[in-house]
């Protein structure tokens, strides 16, 4: 009897052996994109000191908002404006080929660490080569932005010192070359920020390998760019934004919160 029961006890011993254990269940990587989307906030109600009455599609109805920055907006809390709505920041490096402003660096570091992505502007000067103001803007922005940079085109009439208003081939020919520079240094085409006058005299439209930054304030782009394709609209220069003293400029993204995580992270144009 004991050598039975021994004997079936090894035989179950050796079924045993025989079967694979069961397969881990599979545990789906984290997504990145969908943890980010759940931080952003979405449809935010800054205030503005001369708004304006819209006709048709408003700002507001728009889900991303962000600002453009320079020195003039001094210190910013970036952590309240983040958590109020920011959810990007363009900020001006510099202008021509001999200015810099200095707050750049302290506004760059500042949107870094509130976790507000960011990129970089220039202000056009038609007195300087492309070339020299490219390397110029390349000389104080370091790489590692996480939005392509700008290159801000209009007329500069209140200049004492460069009030130049060349034909629309050459102001089309400097633009290109500046962002082929810029794309070849930090690996993603800049974007175009342009206003309604410079847009219309310049034909800068006309460039189909840049994207474009329109600034509109009395009224959607589609009536006051007919035909035109935006990916920022600047809404207006009068906003007032929790954790930034007086008066900023305030810009939407074309899409919804999804697709402009994807245009950010460089997945669509």
């Amino acid at each position: 009897m004991r050598s039975l029961l021994l004997l079936s006890v090894f035989l179950t011993l050796m079924a045993a052996c025989g079967r694979r254990a069961p397969e881990p269940e599979p545990v789906a990587a984290p997504d990145p994109m969908r943890a980010e989307l759940a931080q952003l906030v979405t449809y935010p109600k800054f205030g503005d000191a001369d708004p304006h009455p819209w006709d048709g599609r408003a700002p507001h109805s728009y889900p991303i908002h962000g600002i453009d920055v320079s020195r003039w907006q001094g210190n910013i809390d970036w952590p309240t404006a983040r958590a109020a709505g920011v959810n990007f920041a363009y900020i001006k490096a510099t202008e021509g080929g001999d200015v810099a402003d200095p707050k750049f660096a302290e506004h760059r570091r500042g949107a870094q660490a509130a976790g507000v992505p960011w990129g970089a502007y220039h202000y056009y000067y038609f007195c300087r080569p492309a070339e020299e103001q490219a390397r110029w803007f390349i000389r104080h922005v370091p790489r590692g932005a996480d939005l392509p940079h700008v290159l801000d085109m209009e007329w500069t009439h209140r200049s004492r010192t460069c009030p130049l208003r060349p034909e629309g081939a050459k102001v089309r020919a400097e633009a290109r070359k500046f962002l082929d520079i810029l794309e070849a240094h930090y690996g993603r085409r800049p974007i175009i920020y342009t206003t309604v006058d410079f847009y219309r005299d310049t034909g800068i439209g006309q460039l189909r390998d840049a994207e474009f930054w329109l600034r509109s304030v009395a009224g959607h782009p589609r009536q006051v760019y007919p035909g035109a394709y935006w990916t920022f609209w600047q809404y207006t220069g009068t906003g007032l934004i929790p954790g930034i003293e007086g008066k900023v400029d305030i810009n939407v993204f074309r899409s919804a919160p999804d697709i402009w995580l994807r245009w950010k992270a460089g997945l669509i144009g």
